[in-house]
């Protein structure tokens, strides 16, 4: 069977201030249930609920875009974590293997991390709790182990002093077999101030029956709950930290590291060349060999072998460059391909396009692909030129080796071979030029 997680994503997060459920928030380009998402999908989950709460709608929304295979099930009223599991049962029914409860706004647990837990439930644990020593324990609940066995969860409120000394913390993370955990629930109660359920007390219980608990522990960064913007902000921060290491560590040059932003699903092949400033959204992929200049904002785009990018270049969704393309500065594209050695070198827009290989765009380029209402598709077949200031108003195809003039305003399509001139004739007024600007001059006097 496997074993499944269960995804806490029903809280408002009120210290975050905003009409978003903060799960919604994003860190990474990518909402923090995006991450919890992944990390249960890559540790081989086989089935995995989400409770949401406030703003379900758009939680719902989200996470079945994320994984359309995710269980959703609400938490109509929030009356605490093990009320929170509680509403996952009915989606579990049946269920036979391990439940790993997870936190919608923790997005740095490990998938590895989720196997150590799984595999001390293999070595005859019943419940196991993810645990950290902290650098700062005020605040969070102390673990209370005797050698393996986790005898207590203690919240801090309720710590003597010597327990207040105990630097080993919950999480909040909890693995135990489903038909268990949902058996331990039952019997949790709400007589405590806040009149809510809570997940920890299943220790108690489990203990008081006779069942191994204990605790495995992982490094503090990867227990970082997100509950304001400054948490965002940290979190972003530690998220951009281990990325660019990775990506260094895979055979990317940084130039400037601290200067660089990748999102969480942006990938990188080797001896790819990085220079400072630039920035990666979300669905960006970049193959080997390939040169990225500074000042770059690129999102939803592919760039291929060698192609070498920018300065002060944006990609936007749809931009696919090709092997050894050239996309050069203050250039935009959208939608559209890049074939091989193809160039795009200044100050040009490129939207709903294919540009056949070796084809090249002069500076100053506009595709006119929208007419107010419909986007419109222009096709240019291999080693086509296209002079500078010219406009190519879609839809409008273009074959192979044409040659478009300076400033040419194209409408038609233009047959394979074919010089386009399509601009008004020059006119030479003589000595109109000097008078008309020295009776500018003397109006400006």
């Amino acid at each position: 069977m496997g074993f499944a997680t269960v995804i806490l994503a029903a809280g408002k997060g009120s210290r975050m201030k905003s009409d978003m459920p903060k799960v919604l928030h994003p860190l990474a380009s990518a909402p923090l249930l995006a991450h919890v998402l992944r990390c249960a999908a890559e540790a081989g989950a086989a089935k995995t609920v989400v409770v949401i709460g406030h703003g379900g709608e758009a939680v719902q929304k989200a996470a079945l875009a994320l994984d359309e295979t995710a269980l959703i099930v609400e938490q109509a009223s929030q009356n605490g974590t093990g009320h929170a599991v509680l509403q996952a049962k009915s989606a579990l029914a049946g269920f036979e293997g391990d439940v790993i409860v997870l936190y919608g706004d923790t997005p740095f647990i490990s998938p590895d991390t989720l196997d150590r837990m799984l595999k001390a439930r293999t070595s005859g644990q019943d419940v196991i709790v993810l645990g950290f020593e902290a650098a700062r324990p005020d605040g969070y609940g102390r673990l209370k182990l005797e050698g393996d066995s986790l005898e207590a969860i203690i919240e801090h409120k309720d710590a003597s002093e010597a327990e207040r000394a105990i630097r080993v913390c919950n999480s909040g993370v909890v693995c135990a077999d489903a038909k268990n955990l949902f058996a331990l629930l039952s019997e949790v109660g709400d007589d405590n101030a806040s009149g809510e359920i809570y997940l920890t007390d299943i220790i108690a219980i489990a203990r008081s029956k006779g069942q191994r608990c204990t605790a495995i522990l992982c490094d503090e960064a990867e227990t970082m709950g997100v509950n304001s913007r400054a948490d965002l902000a940290l979190a972003e921060a530690a998220f951009q930290r281990r990325a660019r290491i990775e990506a260094m560590d895979n055979g990317t040059t940084l130039i400037s590291p601290e200067t660089v932003y990748f999102a969480l699903d942006t990938v990188m092949g080797a001896d790819v060349l990085i220079e400072p400033n630039v920035f990666f959204g979300p669905d960006v992929s970049v193959e080997n060999g390939a040169h990225i200049k500074a000042f770059g904002h690129f999102e939803g785009c592919h760039i291929s072998e060698g192609a070498v990018i920018g300065p002060f270049a944006r990609l936007r969704p749809g931009a696919e460059i090709g092997a050894f393309g050239k996309v050069g500065n203050f250039v935009e594209i959208k939608n559209a391909v890049v074939g091989k050695r193809a160039k795009v070198n200044h100050l040009s827009y490129v939207g709903d396009a294919d540009i056949g290989a070796e084809s090249n765009i002069g500076a100053g380029v506009i595709f006119c692909n929208y007419d107010g209402v419909f986007k419109h598709h222009t096709t240019l077949g291999e080693r086509v030129f296209i002079g500078s200031n010219s406009a190519l108003v879609s839809p409008v195809n273009i074959g192979d080796d044409a040659l478009i003039g300076t400033g040419s305003v194209v409408t038609k399509d233009v047959p394979a071979g074919d010089l386009v001139l399509a601009r008004t004739a020059q006119v030479n007024k003589k000595g109109r030029g000097k008078r008309l600007m020295d009776m500018l001059r003397a109006k400006k006097k």
